[in-house]
């Protein structure tokens, strides 16, 4: 037999029992309500980062913004570092996503690189994606584990660049794919800084330009 129970403010299902005349009641947490509350603790990191700067929150201040438990905070993050390690993991992962995305849907390398940079633009509307961005990057400096992840993702980005360079434009220029994959990688971090100081607006021009650049050069 099951039941609704509240748990952390969210309808779960819950398995019930009965033993020796004694009624258990077990939830059962799945695997996309446990995403929904890590995801749900992070966008509370977020706002607590961009706002009041990653030294300046504690793990209290986080607490208080997701709006839970300490415990049900602690089962997921043991500290803030491991959150803003997590934000940098997403927030590059997906960058990567959409241009991997954009290279199976058969986009040049100017396409591909557009479409991220509109990404970059609509979440930096809905949560300061790029705000967060610079918060990441300051951190990075001081912390070695965050520098590594950040590294890696790099790593990953260039690579996919590079094999959508080698793919749709072999001939078109004399710098090598990995060569052009790493210019090209210079361009998001002045985008988002432009995007987190100036605001979206300034940059709503850039995406297609870049895509006329790539075009032409064709």
């Amino acid at each position: 037999m099951f039941l609704t129970l509240r748990h952390d403010g969210i309808a779960v299902k819950s398995e019930r029992s009965c033993f020796f005349g004694i009624l258990v009641v077990v939830p059962k947490i799945s695997a996309q309500y446990r995403d929904e509350r890590r995801a749900h603790i992070l966008a509370a990191a977020r706002r607590c980062f961009v706002r009041d700067g990653f030294h300046q929150t504690s793990m209290q201040d986080l607490v208080r913004e997701a709006g839970m438990s300490s415990g049900a905070v602690y089962r997921y993050f043991a500290s803030k570092d491991e959150m803003i390690v997590a934000i940098a993991e997403e927030n590059l992962d997906q960058i990567v996503a959409i241009v991997q995305e954009s290279v199976q849907h058969g986009a040049d390398l100017g396409a591909a690189l557009a479409a991220a940079l509109e990404f970059v633009s609509a979440r930096h509307a809905e949560d300061g994606f790029a705000a967060i961005a610079l918060v990441v990057w300051s951190e990075a400096l001081r912390n070695p584990a965050l520098a590594a992840r950040l590294q890696e993702s790099f790593d990953a980005a260039g690579a996919a660049l590079a094999e959508t360079a080698r793919a749709s434009a072999p001939t078109a220029t004399v710098l090598t794919p990995d060569v052009l994959a790493k210019t090209l990688l210079c361009v998001l971090p002045g985008y988002l800084l432009q995007v987190a100081i100036r605001g979206v607006d300034a940059v709503a021009p850039i995406p297609d330009a870049v895509r006329e650049l790539f075009a032409a050069a064709r």
